[in-house]
């Protein structure tokens, strides 16, 4: 099979290298190549012609882009290919883009990424919906991913990753206030031993939070704007939610 990655980021690398190794013919672009790929990939000259003839598609870009991208590709996919909407977008964002590659007769599925990608790179969980999320674990069954099939509704996937999301991202946002605040007044030892009393004594978790944050504060903030968009649409409250996403914008000048 061939598979096609738009968006050779963090997460479209690591499935780009690791596919090949399990002999998949991969292709991909992205306009800012800054990761290391396996001399096997074959880097387009842009997104229609990697995802030409490929089988599987993974869309691995910014949600802001992903729209934009599907409306792009949409002459040059494959009938019947799978297409894998793995941007961490609203059950509308995603459904929105199932409408828009209609046309094109393929399988949609809206994947959820459920676990940061390094180290265990495309064996991290993952989680599908939508009308071709089936199909997908089939295809993909002999290769011994960790990939769950949820059900046949386009936005499923999302709802979960998205909720998930709630807690991570703002547990995330109050470590980094709390951990800023003891910086500032000369007292980091003293908040790290509060944060302990919650979760353990378990500095890994507070510095992976803290540099995860800053590192991938665009990608996690249009995050959290996608949670603040599918409770908002559910005429539900976004306090907290709101707070990360105003949190995680101080880091994007870094």
């Amino acid at each position: 099979m061939k598979v096609a990655i738009i968006g050779l980021g963090e997460a479209g690398s690591h499935f780009a290298n690791d596919l090949i190794k399990m002999g998949f013919t991969v292709s991909g672009w992205d306009p800012e190549l800054k990761r290391t790929l396996d001399a096997s990939v074959i880097f387009a000259k842009n997104n229609p012609a990697a995802v030409r003839d490929a089988d599987i598609i993974f869309s691995a870009n910014y949600t802001s882009e992903s729209e934009k991208i599907a409306r792009e590709i949409l002459p040059a996919l494959k009938k019947a290919a799978i297409y894998c909407e793995m941007n961490t977008s609203s059950p509308a964002t995603k459904k929105s883009i199932q409408s828009i590659l209609q046309p094109a007769q393929i399988h949609f599925v809206d994947l959820a990424i459920m676990a940061p990608v390094p180290p265990k790179g495309i064996k991290v969980p993952l989680l599908a919906s939508g009308p071709g999320a089936k199909l997908l674990c089939e295809k993909l069954t002999p290769y011994s991913l960790n990939l769950t099939y949820l059900n046949d509704i386009t936005g499923a996937a999302a709802s979960k990753k998205l909720l998930r999301s709630i807690v991570y991202k703002g547990v995330a946002a109050v470590m980094c206030e709390a951990m800023e605040a003891g910086a500032h007044f000369g007292m980091e030892d003293y908040m790290r031993t509060q944060i302990h009393s919650i979760i353990g004594e378990n500095d890994a978790l507070i510095d992976r939070f803290l540099n995860g944050s800053r590192t991938h504060a665009k990608r996690r903030m249009h995050e959290m704007e996608a949670v603040v968009e599918m409770l908002e649409g559910e005429g539900l409250d976004a306090i907290m939610s709101k707070g990360a996403v105003k949190n995680l914008s101080k880091y994007l000048s870094l």
